[in-house]
């Protein structure tokens, strides 16, 4: 076996797993990544890989090996496989799925269900699209029955639907990287109505992205291609998915994106804490709430 074969097949086993691009990075947006200080030999001569360090291991880009020792890399989205061939000289191909667009809604048979047929809301920050009739659990352990959804893309706010996540215009991976916290249902019995509060992880993701392009625009943030960091290497803006219970915030609503960089470069550098909430009242959707504070 060739040498540069002997590498690559190292190599391979070492990055299992490794994303190669696209909606892959934007997965591991709940992982905390921090820049790794490590140097990188190939043989004798150090090789330029960007590298991340993560749980204790360092995480570099499998087609950066590929193109430092020679090996081909593919990655079909229909199947979700990445093929390494250690024939082919080094390219790199990517196969588009056939159908199935890159944010499509779960479905509710995907959904998680309990014994009583209730739904969980998803926790891994996909979307979930409420329809009439479906029985939400809530945090309390309370049943909670959704009746009408007529206004959750349509409404007086909002002429139609979002649309699909943002892409990046900008490397996200130099950026904090909070976690997505738990998609809780809140439910309160309240005078003026039986409401919960869905915890919407899939628009915290579309707030956050977009947070992150607005970072990669900003002179002030960004310095010598590199994101500004504070004194004790800190990152400069610090993300938070969360919002403090002591800590108010207006809400506004439908989504607007560009209310993201206006804050940001409002007030550059510092904490910026985001959250989205569905609301409901009576089994009625009412809004999607989007709090930046």
């Amino acid at each position: 076996m060739s040498r540069r074969k002997e590498i690559a097949l190292v190599t391979a086993g070492i990055l299992a797993g490794i994303a190669v691009s696209g909606p892959a990075a934007q997965a591991a947006a709940g992982l905390m990544a921090n820049p790794s200080s490590q140097k990188f030999y190939l043989e004798d001569r150090q090789i330029s890989l960007q590298a991340y360090e993560i749980g204790g291991s360092n995480y570099v880009k499998l087609r950066d090996i590929g193109q430092a020792v020679d090996f081909s890399v593919a990655y079909d989205a229909a199947t979700n496989t990445v093929t390494i061939s250690l024939d082919k000289p080094y390219e790199t191909e990517v196969i588009p799925p056939a159908s199935t667009p890159p944010d499509s809604q779960t479905s509710p048979s995907a959904l998680s269900k309990n014994t009583d047929g209730s739904i969980n809301v998803p926790q891994d920050g996909s979307r979930y699209v409420p329809q009439a009739g479906d029985v939400i659990r809530c945090d309390d352990g309370t049943n909670y029955t959704i009746t009408d959804v007529t206004r959750y893309d349509k409404n007086m706010f909002a002429a139609g639907p979002v649309g699909p996540l943002p892409e990046a215009t900008c490397d996200w991976s130099q950026f904090d990287q909070p976690e997505l916290p738990n998609a809780e249902v809140r439910h309160y019995s309240l005078q003026a109505g039986d409401y919960i509060f869905i915890r919407n992880l899939y628009e915290t993701r579309r707030m956050l992205y977009s947070l992150y392009n607005a970072m990669g625009e900003d002179d002030w943030i960004m310095q010598n291609g590199s994101p500004r960091r504070r004194g004790d290497g800190t990152p400069w803006v610090h993300i938070y998915l969360t919002l403090p219970e002591d800590m108010e915030s207006v809400p506004f609503w439908p989504w607007r994106e560009e209310d993201v960089p206006e804050s940001l470069h409002s007030c550059p550098g510092g904490d910026y804490y985001l959250e989205v909430w569905d609301v409901f009242a009576d089994g009625i959707f009412l809004r999607t709430e989007y709090h930046l504070r």
